[in-house]
């Protein structure tokens, strides 16, 4: 079943229940049993059914968040702040195409804000001077801590066409167990970006280096970790900005194959969607047509940039044996270009499956340890 393909109803509840139970993406941290009673009564995946859906449950999970923490329990406050966040987060996604899903993620911003701000120590909305083409009024990210460290290393970390900096807090969770700070962005034509995707979009991390430098973290420890499309972002600063990196991730993003039109073509039904891959992926450049998004795509590329052939980073490539959303044979261009590199491929689809998470943690840790 493709992404962009229409699915019946019965489809997409049997796509939704599958991935909750396996607590696997778009559902994240939300708990299953919730979360596959929440698709059973899901009336319509057209924007304003599903939305509403979605945007209902986290409204009522916000009200006993708002209870509990009055009433004096911020543990148990936290959890339904997260698990609001998590339902309203469903509401938006892919993306917020349509103002009811508009609507569903200015409600998760707000109670992730209200969920971390319980957290111990609270993460940091860090928002810095930038002027972009968004319209959007700097660059917000979000700062946590690991509890006892003084001055630690930090972890950048972004994440794809779905998944903005809100999102990639629960993947910083075993790096800030490890001691390390992380520092969630929004990748460029997404969330709260102030750019949208281009050849020089990694300018918008400029003045996030530049708060880096004036922060308590360890700015001779820093590293960037993207996922999914953000990979690309991470692989393009281990070139671009590696005097400011100590080490590089891209987790399954493209290079230079996945760009050209022969791979879009291929890739624009990918099953491991469930709607409006193709809206997601051409929002990013201010787009909302697959005919848009291929003609913008190219330019993208490493290999065309003459990036690849720059040095670069300490840099770590990894993905799925069988990605359909972005080319597994990147990590083999890559390789043939520039610096040498630590790549690794696993079973599965996009973004492999196993001990990836594991394999990452364990990398960046070897590379960020003093």
């Amino acid at each position: 079943m493709s992404g962009d393909a229409t699915r019946t109803l019965a489809d997409a509840k049997s796509w939704l229940r599958d991935r909750a139970a396996g607590r696997r993406h778009p559902f994240g941290d939300i708990d299953p049993g919730p979360a596959v009673r929440a698709v059973d009564t899901l009336p319509g995946t057209d924007p304003v059914s599903w939305a509403g859906h979605w945007a209902g449950i986290a409204e009522g999970l916000a009200g006993d968040a708002e209870a509990l923490e009055k009433g004096g329990d911020p543990r148990a406050a936290r959890d339904a702040w997260w698990q609001a966040y998590q339902f309203a987060f469903l509401g938006r996604y892919p993306v917020p195409s349509h103002p009811a899903k508009a609507g569903a993620y200015d409600r998760a911003r707000g109670y992730f804000a209200r969920a971390v701000a319980l957290d111990g120590p609270p993460a940091e909305l860090v928002t810095v001077p930038f002027a972009g083409d968004r319209g959007e009024d700097g660059v917000r990210f979000w700062v946590a801590r690991p509890r006892g460290v003084d001055r630690p290393a930090a972890v950048m970390i972004w994440a794809g066409i779905d998944s903005w900096k809100e999102e990639t807090y629960a993947t910083g969770r075993p790096l800030r167990e490890r001691g390390f700070a992380t520092v969630h962005v929004d990748m460029p034509g997404v969330g709260q970006s102030p750019v949208f995707a281009g050849p020089d979009a990694e300018r918008q991390w400029d003045p996030v280096f530049a708060w880096l430098d004036g922060s308590d973290l360890d700015t001779s420890r820093v590293a960037a970790l993207g996922l999914s499309f953000g990979g690309y972002w991470a692989m393009k600063l281990a070139h671009t900005h590696r005097d400011r990196l100590a080490a590089a991730v891209n987790w399954g993003g493209g290079v230079h194959l996945t760009f050209q039109p022969d791979w879009q073509a291929k890739s624009r039904n990918a099953s491991s969607y469930l709607m409006d891959l193709m809206t997601a992926r051409a929002r990013i450049f201010g787009g909302t047509t697959f005919e848009d998004y291929v003609a913008r795509c190219p330019g993208l590329s490493l290999l065309d940039q003459g990036v690849l052939d720059r040095p670069c980073a300490p840099l770590l490539l990894v993905n799925g044996t069988d990605d359909l959303q972005n080319s597994p044979e990147d990590i083999w261009l890559s390789l043939c270009h520039g610096d040498p590199k630590t790549a690794r491929l696993f079973p599965g689809g996009h973004m492999g499956t196993g001990p990836v998470a594991e394999t990452v943690t364990d990398w960046l840790t070897a590379m960020l340890s003093p």
